[in-house]
This record gives structure tokens, C-alpha cells and sequence, in this order.
């Protein structure tokens, strides 16, 4: 998970703190909304990462308009936006965090289980 932090905060310029934590956000979110099969093999495959997802939802939280907008909208990566943003990441950081996470999926799961996961969640291409 280290490697990940390091290379998350380079991309982004995010504290290592917001950055774990917004990577456990996303993997949880993964969990929530993604296939299965192929979202347990991308845990797997990134030692760390259930501690990140439990470490990022004990500080569940996060409301004001963004969070209503999200449950409005049903929630998915809408709400997601709304836990980083909750989280101090700003908005024009999640693409170049998104793309990190999912480049550094692809090269500890491979494609074959990264595709199917963004192929599933509408919404999340255009962060990855």
C-alpha cells in the first residue's frame, strides 16, 4: 500500500493521510458497486487494502448538498465524489487519483480483472 500512497501523492499532490484514505474510499466503493469475483481479486493482489477500506469507513460521515446530491441521485459515483471531496481531496484531483489507482490495478491484477470492474459501474471511465 506504500508503493500505491507514494505514487497517488506524487500524481496528486495529496498528504499521504488523504490519499490512503481516499484509496480505501474507492476500493470500498469498488466493493459496494463492482463484480464481486474481480473486486476480491484487485484486493488481493494489493496487500494493504483491507485496511485502508476499514480505516476509510470508520470515518464515515459527509453531508451538505454534495451528499444529497448523491443519495438524490442513487448514490454510486456521484456519492463516492462527495465521500473524497468529504475526505479533502478536490474535485480536480480525482481523475489524476482514479487514474493512478486503476494504473497501479493493472499492473498488480491485470487487465482482465480491471476491466470487467470499470466496464460495471456506470460513471467511473471518465476517472480512470
Amino acid at each position: 500500500m506504500e508503493e500505491l500512497v507514494a505514487r497517488v501523492t506524487q500524481a496528486t499532490g495529496l498528504d499521504a493521510t488523504t490519499a490512503q484514505t481516499a484509496i480505501g474510499h474507492i476500493l470500498a466503493f469498488l466493493q459496494k458497486e463492482g463484480p464481486a469475483t474481480e473486486v476480491n481479486q484487485l484486493i488481493a493482489a494489493m496487500p494493504g487494502s483491507e485496511a485502508a477500506i476499514a480505516q476509510a469507513g470508520s470515518g464515515e460521515g459527509g453531508g451538505g448538498l454534495m451528499g444529497m446530491l448523491g443519495g438524490m441521485m442513487g448514490g454510486g459515483v456521484m456519492a463516492l465524489g462527495q465521500k473524497l471531496m468529504s475526505a479533502g481531496v478536490p474535485m480536480n484531483q480525482m481523475q489524476p487519483l482514479g487514474r493512478e489507482l486503476f494504473a497501479y490495478g493493472r499492473e498488480k491484477a491485470g487487465e482482465d480483472v480491471m476491466g470487467p470492474i470499470v466496464g460495471s459501474i456506470p460513471g467511473l471511465s471518465q476517472f480512470v
